[in-house]
């Protein structure tokens, strides 16, 4: 008892070290902006919650445009937009009474009857408001996707200018404007789009400011007397790494600072990407998709504030509450099960081996809830988010019990047989199950990241908290005897070549990938181990 006393005493104190840690303020640089100072231009669109640009009846209602822009005209002077379906026509017209600017968005796509009807509402938008749209952006990455050619795009901004009399530009990825440098004589200025995170080889956020000041001077050489227009940089706040590339709420912090911080130093104009986040977006880019907003989506204060210290973990305090309840429920689970099992007391070894699998599941518990949150997207992805969660709490507890009654995990064959096969302990049982659902999770999470990684995340917190009670009690019981089992087998093998394949694909810069493919070798291992009389 003086043990699990002591153990958890030391495992609750290493859960709360852990948590400050986590939870510490990053320290930002100088603010980039003077008092009193804005930002030139930021990327607007109003969509909240479950609502998408998808959906023909999307229509988002005045009230909602004038609460979004009021709160941007405390930051910023100009919003930038992309389109004028779903009401966002109303824009113009709300944003004069709020004294902000508009760099209009015109949205071309391969459907021409779409095309005509943005191109003379557009017109009429910029005849109508033009002392309220600076500029109008005729086309936004319709290059990179591939919907129409340079020719295309090239004669309807002349046709747009021949209709105005405001700047009209081009907006891109700055490749395609290198690609297509004949476009650059219909514009009036360039629009190109430099975001460090999705760039072909990820910038680390480190040195995203630097790639963005030597890709627009990279672009300003390749276009000698065209003013250049930054019109999408920006870091996302939350999502899975790219490489080196790690979304969080301090390195999006960090980014726009220094890349603000720059381009005063060098003279340019930058739209930030965006006003608020867009869970829509997670929808094509998974979870990293709906994080690119300096407001998050439905909130009226800002991520952070310019010059201030910026926590990743802003309510860690719970999360390490959290985290020492489950490792409460660890050590009770422990105790409580022993003595009802009338089991011997656990030797010294046992109640340590019961402490890491505390204090593992119980930093990670908060980091899988905290994640939960964030990747839920859809009916599927919210199910796959309970039962990660589910598996991070229930494993420790599960895993905790076994140590102590000495009983390894049932095989898949048990636990999924007949009635009448299956463990009659339903301590065991459940130890069964919840390795057959961690089984199941990381299968897919692996396969997932082997066939189609690119918006995947890495779910490494839950499947090691979940995944360490399973290894701890593998290497602890001796090897069975019996059959190696085809399943356990198979799923082994799919787990450690996907871990390979993770490593490979993502590179070693990728802490995330690196972390969570060790977690499905542990797993792999643990499979390997399990024996039975037959399949």
């Amino acid at each position: 008892m003086r043990n699990a006393v002591v153990l958890f005493a030391c495992s609750a104190a290493a859960i709360v070290m852990a948590w400050w840690w986590l939870g510490s303020a990053v320290e930002m640089p100088q603010a980039p902006l003077d008092a009193g100072e804005k930002l030139y231009c930021v990327s607007y669109a109003p969509f909240r919650g479950e609502q998408n640009p998808f959906s023909a009846s999307t229509h988002i209602e005045a009230w909602k445009i004038d609460e979004d822009l009021a709160r941007l005209k405390r930051i910023t002077d100009c919003v930038r937009t992309y389109s004028i379906e779903h009401g966002l026509d109303q824009i113009p017209e709300i944003a004069r009474r709020h004294g902000l600017k508009v760099l209009q968005g015109l949205w071309l796509s391969s459907n021409a009857e779409k095309n005509h009807i943005q191109i003379d509402t557009v017109i009429a938008l910029a005849k109508r408001y033009p002392d309220v749209i600076s500029g109008v952006v005729v086309g936004n990455e319709v290059l990179l996707r591939g919907e129409l050619s340079a020719a295309d795009v090239g004669n309807i901004i002349r046709m747009v200018k021949a209709a105005i009399n405001l700047p009209v530009t081009y907006a891109d990825v700055w490749e395609f404007w290198l690609k297509n440098r004949d476009l650059a004589s219909a514009v009036d200025f360039i629009t190109i789009h430099i975001l460090p995170y999705w760039e072909d080889f990820p910038i680390p956020a480190n040195n995203a400011a630097a790639h963005v000041d030597a890709i627009r001077r990279m672009v300003s050489t390749a276009f000698p007397g065209k003013d250049i227009l930054i019109g999408e940089v920006g870091w996302p706040s939350a999502g899975r790494m790219r490489e080196g590339a790690l979304p969080s709420p301090s390195k999006q912090a960090l980014v726009m600072h220094q890349v603000l911080t720059v381009a005063k130093h060098g003279g340019y104009r930058v739209n930030l990407m965006e006003a608020f986040d867009q869970p829509w977006k997670r929808r094509l880019e998974g979870t990293v998709g709906g994080h690119w907003g300096l407001f998050a989506s439905g909130e009226s204060t800002p991520k952070f504030t310019w010059g201030m210290p910026v926590s990743n973990h802003p309510l860690w305090r719970w999360q390490a509450a959290g985290g020492v309840s489950l490792a409460a429920l660890v050590f009770a689970a422990a105790l409580m099960i022993g003595r009802a099992r009338g089991a011997s007391d656990p030797t010294a070894a046992v109640w340590v081996r019961i402490a890491m699998i505390a204090v593992v599941g119980g930093i990670l518990v908060g980091i899988a809830v905290e994640n939960a949150g964030l990747e839920s997207y859809a009916i599927g992805g919210r199910i796959r988010s309970l039962a990660l969660v589910t598996i991070a709490i229930m494993g420790p507890l599960v895993g905790a019990a076994a140590l102590v009654i000495r009983a390894p995990a049932p095989t898949f064959a048990q636990v999924l047989g007949r009635h009448g096969e299956r463990p009659h302990d339903r301590i065991i049982l459940a130890l069964g199950a919840v390795l057959v659902l961690l089984t199941i999770v990381a299968l897919q999470s692996a396969l997932g990241l082997v066939f189609d990684p690119r918006y995947r995340d890495f779910p490494f917190a839950p499947l090691t908290a979940a995944g360490v009670p399973f290894f701890l009690l593998a290497l602890t019981q001796p090897l069975a005897k019996g059959i190696r089992q085809p399943a356990e087998t198979i799923a082994a093998a799919a787990l450690l070549l996907s871990a390979g394949f993770i490593v490979v694909n993502e590179s070693v810069a990728n802490w995330q990938a690196l972390w969570l493919s060790l977690t499905l070798a542990g797993l792999a291992i643990t499979l390997l181990r399990s024996r039975g009389e037959r399949s």
